[in-house]
């Protein structure tokens, strides 16, 4: 019971809070196959977006948004038994994933210090995005990561891309 609570029903419900600071993403996986095994008030959106800027993520939208995410991420702290830590998955490409991944996981940090913090940080890559700041994005979050995370586990993009399209001859891997 590490990663899932036990629903009354019997069904194990993932212990997850999504983020995102536009609605389409949150949307599409509510409504996708995967929707319904994750608790309905563990979703947290916005409404505008970061725009792929890391300073909107961080100090902009995702500061008004931020206390909404740490209420759900308390309330499932809440519920453990014995609270090891915290993984975030995030991508430092966008300005959500790097500029408020990273305010989360400082405020995550602050109100946790005793908690592991371990990171799956997707670093972007030319090959896969032409989004001119992706690398900027990247660069402000690891000064983040480095002062606030226990383990960084770095994804490769592109290596991720290869993968996709190559072995798993996925036509357009997203």
């Amino acid at each position: 019971n590490v990663y899932f609570n036990e629903a009354s029903c019997g069904r194990f419900v993932p212990r997850a809070v999504l983020m995102d600071l536009e609605p389409g993403t949150m949307d599409a996986v509510r409504t996708g196959p995967y929707g319904q095994i994750f608790r309905p008030d563990n979703f947290v959106f916005g409404q505008s977006g970061a725009g792929n800027n890391w300073a909107k993520g961080h100090y902009t939208e995702g500061a008004e948004l931020i206390d909404s995410v740490l209420d759900v991420v308390r309330k499932e702290a809440e519920n453990c038994d014995c609270l090891q830590g915290f993984q975030v998955c995030h991508s430092l490409g966008g300005g959500t994933g790097s500029g408020m991944g990273t305010l989360l996981i400082s405020k995550i940090r602050e109100e946790f210090p005793d908690r592991m913090m371990l990171t799956f940080s997707v670093f972007p890559s030319p090959k896969v995005s032409d989004t001119v700041v992706e690398p900027y994005n990247a660069t402000l979050s690891v000064h983040q990561l480095v002062e606030n995370a226990d383990e960084c586990m770095v994804l490769d993009n592109e290596a991720l891309y290869d993968i996709c399209f190559r072995t798993l001859k996925l036509t357009t891997p997203s």
